[in-house]
């Protein structure tokens, strides 16, 4: 998870270092179509799965949120501070937990509407409206939020049908035909140094999936969720030194209250499963 976080930060340093140059459309557009030479060994599997039209609308639609989000996410790199992102990345999963009680019919507990609560503070708290000036970037990031919940949501109901990599091979090619019209309409041809920058890019994404995925089979996510705090520590650091970005401590307190919210409901959820499948103790001795 370590590794992971170095990863998804080097994804946001390299997009940054690149800067405006490229449209927001084209640059995410060639982050996956770039991409997609990863996407070979999952092939077979996506050919297998038989597909119903309903799975198939499912894809459609998550392909469709995510490419807007992914455009959004780009636009943002490119007019707020590293650690800004970051932070208000983190509210994506308190994005999910409210969109799981409203279209999956979850239920909440006070503690995680409370938790939900101290998220949405720590919005407030980097935002600081009437404060300072809300710029586009942020707006980008909050809807940014909202469209990868439902794309998540989406992930979680057809994780349940079919297998891993249907999922992300399905992402991989519905948001790169989502984006082809969108990155067309402002297309300006990159240099090759530009297109060997997006290719690292996709490099550095694909291989933080991986890690990812390999360290919540190894331990549980109550486990890993909270090193995912180091990931504002090194954009903090990246930006600083990097990208000569101001810090900014209400930045990183806020970003921190989202964290603290998102370690909390994800530590309420494995408490819960755990008291699942762990058998009373008369049932043991049965």
């Amino acid at each position: 998870m370590l590794l992971t976080g170095a990863l998804f930060v080097a994804v946001t340093a390299t997009v940054k270092h690149v800067g405006s140059n490229i449209p927001a459309p084209e640059s995410a557009f060639l982050r996956y179509s770039l991409g997609l030479v990863f996407l070979l060994p999952m092939l077979r599997p996506m050919w297998r799965a038989g597909l119903d039209a309903s799975s198939i609308r499912l894809f459609g639609l998550r392909g469709l949120l995510h490419s807007i989000g992914v455009m959004l996410w780009f636009y943002a790199m490119t007019q707020i501070p590293l650690a800004e992102v970051t932070s208000m990345g983190y509210l994506t999963p308190v994005f999910v937990t409210v969109g799981a009680v409203v279209f999956l019919g979850e239920t909440m507990a006070l503690r995680r509407m409370l938790a939900v609560l101290v998220a949405l503070l720590g919005a407030l708290v980097i935002l600081r409206p009437g404060v300072r000036e809300v710029s586009s970037g942020h707006l980008a990031m909050l809807a940014n939020g909202f469209l990868f919940a439902g794309s998540y949501l989406i992930a979680k109901t057809m994780a349940d049908r079919v297998a891993p990599a249907v999922v992300v091979g399905w992402l991989s090619i519905t948001v790169t035909l989502g984006l082809a019209p969108f990155a067309a309409a402002v297309w300006v041809t990159p240099s090759g140094t530009e297109v060997a920058w997006m290719l690292l890019v996709a490099a550095f994404a694909t291989a933080g999936h991986f890690t990812m995925t390999l360290a919540l089979r190894a331990a549980p996510i109550s486990v890993t969720q909270p090193v995912t705090f180091l990931q504002l520590v090194w954009a903090v650091m990246l930006g600083a030194f990097v990208f000569s970005e101001p810090v900014d401590h209400w930045v990183v307190f806020g970003g921190t209250l989202i964290l603290a919210s998102v370690s909390f409901i994800t530590w309420r959820e494995a408490v819960l499963k755990r008291r699942m499948l762990t058998p009373a103790v008369m049932q043991a001795k049965l």
